[in-house]
């Protein structure tokens, strides 16, 4: 049977996971009476709650009488290993363009992989029944980015198909027709066979999957020669350390599953069990003749944080998992899956340093681990700094903004606060469209600080740049926070009497500790607040009846904003049930002796 190994990239939201679905139904993956929903390939709680694919995953359907193999891969910059790694299994690539926002840059990242990659590329803009959609502006967009990712003659004679995932039909010319047949076709047309040259056997393993059943299996394209189960092989690493080993099992992917199968040719994307002690990128070779494939690169992490054992008064009450080793074996676990993180020991026995892409990336490990039975501590997030060149550099990225008009003198005086230059300014429809490039630390918080400037309007996009020499100091949170003076339980009259102070983050009847934060003071410099206080009753009536408390809901924070939200001296305690900001020191001598230590070495 012929081969077509496909993977589709597009920025976050442009509808990839929508455009496999529409395969799946195309080609009759399910019944005529099968309940199948939207997001199929989502299928893990975290993807489906924020709408954002993080893992990327294989799919196989059969069209024509040819087997294409599927890779939907994530469209978030902090997931860009994800995706560096599995175009390594793939012939073609399928740019998916929003007919609306067009390119964006993580569009450019994952595109400038796969052209280094001369895989074949086809476009397809989407959406394009949205209203102010302007489909051939987008089309010239995405070849002046081929261009200027110096693209090959071959690579910028790219076919372009239009049309809608939401309502199921893509078609080489912008009309409307009834289904994808045009893009299937498209795809046994343009994308090439799997080339499979001459020698023994090779595959890199770009992928893992976990069984219970059967522990860790590798998941590659075969390069050359063929797999068989019970074959003798050698695993070469990339440290370049050789191990024998023999395939227990072999299965390739057959719709949403997977097939076991006695042997598989180079071409195809198969799934291997029985290997032990393997990482993404090492080469499964001949047991006589071991020949190796080049090692995947990925670029490196961007920021850091602190991981520890949660040692605030609550510790234990919530969590399955709590000590050191637990947090070690987690980490390290995560390690051989996940390429672009990094862990190191750090001068305490209890907490790690953790490296990562960036906020959304070390959120969704945490919020994993959370949801695992794990207790932790997590710190402020800090960009990596580098010296180049004898001058301290930091890390730059280009910020994409799109916002309506009327916001957009916010955006620029926000961006530009924290140290950002702008590079762009056009008009698209009747949105506002800014380029700049800031460092790193100034995206830090600042999401939360658009979205409220431009009322939820703002739609922003980054992605790492190159190192620069450091910017100076940037301006942090403005206002300062609310302080628990004692551990006890909140009560509705104390939290009434300091409404005028801020506002809160716990609502009455809820435990917390000396130290922790429980809002957000009004102004700028930390409050220490007793919130525990109840009312002192007597047996005699007051004059006028009481006063009806009216407090204002708390403020709810997702794990993201906390990161983004927190200073130096702040932490952040998770727990399978909570998510609680914190003093790093509880006792509130311990914080002025801190303070003032802080205060003498900036000096």
């Amino acid at each position: 049977m012929q081969i077509r190994n496909i993977a589709i990239i597009a920025h976050v939201d442009h509808g990839k996971t929508t455009l496999v679905d529409k395969i799946l139904h195309q080609t009759n993956v399910f019944r005529a009476n099968q309940e199948t929903g939207d997001l199929i390939m989502d299928n893990n709680d975290l993807e489906r709650e924020r709408g954002i694919t993080i893992l990327a995953k294989n799919v196989s359907v059969v069209y024509k009488d040819v087997k294409i193999n599927v890779i939907d891969t994530p469209g978030h910059a902090d997931f860009g290993g994800e995706v560096e790694r599995v175009l390594k299994m793939a012939d073609g690539v399928i740019l998916l363009v929003d007919a609306f926002e067009g390119p964006m840059p993580q569009t450019r990242f994952v595109l400038q992989k796969a052209l280094q990659l001369n895989l074949k590329p086809m476009v397809v803009i989407n959406k394009v029944d949205k209203p102010n959609c302007r489909p051939d502006e987008v089309h010239d967009a995405v070849f002046d980015l081929f261009f200027s990712l110096d693209a090959t003659e071959e690579q910028l004679d790219f076919p372009t198909f239009y049309g809608s995932g939401k309502n199921g039909w893509f078609n080489d010319s912008n009309v409307q027709c009834e289904d994808i047949t045009p893009l299937m076709d498209g795809i046994l047309k343009y994308v090439p066979e799997p080339k499979i040259p001459e020698g023994n056997l090779q595959m890199q393993i770009t992928s893992l999957d976990y069984s219970t059943f059967l522990g860790r299996i590798a998941v590659g394209k075969v390069t050359r020669g063929m797999v068989k189960e019970n074959q003798p092989i050698s695993l070469m690493q990339v440290d370049g350390t050789v191990k024998k080993a023999r395939v227990k099992e072999l299965y390739i992917f057959e719709s949403l599953g997977k097939k076991r199968v006695t042997e598989v040719y180079a071409g195809d994307i198969c799934a291997v069990v029985g290997l032990e002690d393997f990482n993404i990128g090492d080469t499964i070779a001949d047991a006589e003749n071991p020949e190796a494939l080049p090692v995947i690169s990925v670029d490196e992490p961007t920021m850091n944080m602190t991981f520890s054992i949660n040692n605030s008064p609550f510790f234990g009450k919530d969590g399955k998992f709590v000590t050191s080793r637990h947090l070690r074996d987690r980490l390290n676990k995560e390690l051989e899956k996940n390429l672009a993180l990094r862990v190191q020991d750090s001068d305490n026995a209890d907490s790690f340093v953790v490296y990562g892409r960036g906020i959304l990336h070390l959120g969704v490990l945490i919020e994993t681990m959370r949801r695992e039975g794990y207790e932790l501590t997590v710190g402020q997030p800090q960009v990596i700094v580098k010296m180049i060149d004898g001058k301290r550099s930091e890390p730059y990225e280009n910020l994409v903004v799109d916002v309506p008009q009327e916001f957009a003198s916010k955006v620029i005086d926000l961006v530009t606060r924290r140290k950002g230059e702008m590079h762009i300014m056009e008009t698209k429809g009747d949105m506002q469209h800014l380029e700049f490039e800031i460092p790193s630390r100034g995206l830090i918080g600042l999401r939360t600080q658009m979205l409220t400037a431009t009322a939820g309007e703002a739609v922003m996009a980054h992605r790492f740049n190159e190192y620069k020499p450091w910017k100076g100091p940037i301006p942090g949170r403005n206002n300062g926070v609310l302080i628990a003076k004692e551990a006890g339980t909140t009560t509705g009259y104390s939290l009434d009497k300091l409404q005028d102070r801020g506002f809160f983050f716990v609502d009455p009847g809820e435990e917390v500790y000396k130290g922790m934060i429980i809002g957000e003071n009004s102004k700028p410099g930390d409050l220490v607040v007793n919130a525990n206080e109840g009312k002192k009753l007597t047996n005699m009536r007051a004059s006028g009846s009481d006063a009806a408390t009216n407090i204002a809901p708390k403020t709810l924070m997702t794990l993201e904003e906390c990161m983004e939200y927190i200073q130096h001296d702040e932490c952040i305690e998770v727990t399978p049930n909570f998510i609680r900001m914190r003093k790093v020191y509880l006792d509130e001598e311990d914080r002025k002796k801190y303070s003032k230590m802080m205060k003498i070495e900036e000096a």
